[in-house]
């Protein structure tokens, strides 16, 4: 799945923008094909992402759809875009690794649930390389997964950061992984990243005991022009899921959560509470 997936994940923003101005033109498919000289469907595999897209289809496109200037440019250093991002360079990532960095940077929205371990996007390098240690990760390919994952946390950063929201099971954050010292600095950044206005942070208390969840980590990636994604991942593989009955299915697995996760305040009461625990040790 993640491997038949990556082609369409690599052109569906452009794919997407393409789509929405032949709709809001009120123009079918088939009528642009007409107009352009194409049979129907590779204006459809185009808008599917189905294929790559050319510079030359793109120009086209833009004609048919009326759309000079700057937008125009826009669109066209889009389709014209051909070096490899940061992701692509690394040694030792698996491929659905990269898929998941690349979604991750055109997503405006991001929900994680970890039962076992702090979500990437929030964990210090220290707590990642003692993940990795902790998962017998050998010592070239750890340093690469150390270097992704904190390239991935550039999107918190950008001037407009997707909105992200974490549930976490207070066991994730009671698991000493490189020591007191690497665990209390991995809560306190926690605790910052909480108090920007583009995250949340809500705990699943111990005392809740079992609940929906427990069966593994999810996430869902939202999107301005595309349909949302469900990424699954585990050991060796990854698999991402973009059905809308099977994005719906996690949306009520997001509402189970919730109904038994602390609020955001009560939540860092908590991580703050943990971290004098690791202070004292």
């Amino acid at each position: 799945m993640p491997s038949r997936s990556r082609p369409t994940i690599a052109v569906r923003g452009l794919a997407g923008e393409l789509k929405a101005l032949r709709q809001a033109l009120g123009l079918s498919v088939r009528g642009v094909a007409d107009r352009l000289g194409w049979p129907p469907s590779k204006l459809s595999r185009i808008e599917t992402g189905r294929q790559g897209i050319r510079i030359e289809d793109v120009a086209a496109l833009l004609v048919v759809y009326e759309v000079v200037g700057d937008e125009r440019e826009r669109l066209l250093a889009m389709s014209e875009r051909s070096e490899p991002g940061w992701w692509e360079v690394l040694p030792g990532l698996p491929v659905e690794s990269r898929t998941l960095i690349q979604l991750e940077a055109e997503a405006t929205g991001v929900f994680n649930f970890e039962p076992l371990l702090v979500p990437g996007l929030l964990q210090t390098a220290d707590y990642t390389r003692a993940v990795m240690q902790a998962c017998g990760v050998n010592d070239e390919d750890a340093q690469s997964r150390v270097r992704a994952r904190l390239g991935r946390q550039a999107i918190l950063a950008r001037e407009e950061p997707p909105e992200l929201r974490v549930i976490i099971d207070e066991g994730a954050l009671r698991r000493v992984l490189g020591g007191p010292w690497v665990m209390a600095r991995q809560l306190r950044h926690l605790l910052d990243a909480a108090d920007r206005p583009t995250v949340t942070v809500q705990v699943i208390p111990l005392a809740v005991g079992g609940y929906t969840g427990l069966d593994g980590p999810f996430a869902i990636l939202d999107f301005r022009r595309n349909q949302s994604i469900v990424h699954l991942e585990h050991k060796i593989s990854g698999l991402f899921l973009e059905e809308p009955e099977q994005v719906s299915y996690f949306r009520q697995e997001i509402d189970k959560l919730d109904a038994v996760a602390s609020s955001p305040t009560e939540s860092v009461k908590l991580i703050a509470q943990i971290v004098r625990t690791f202070d004292r040790e």
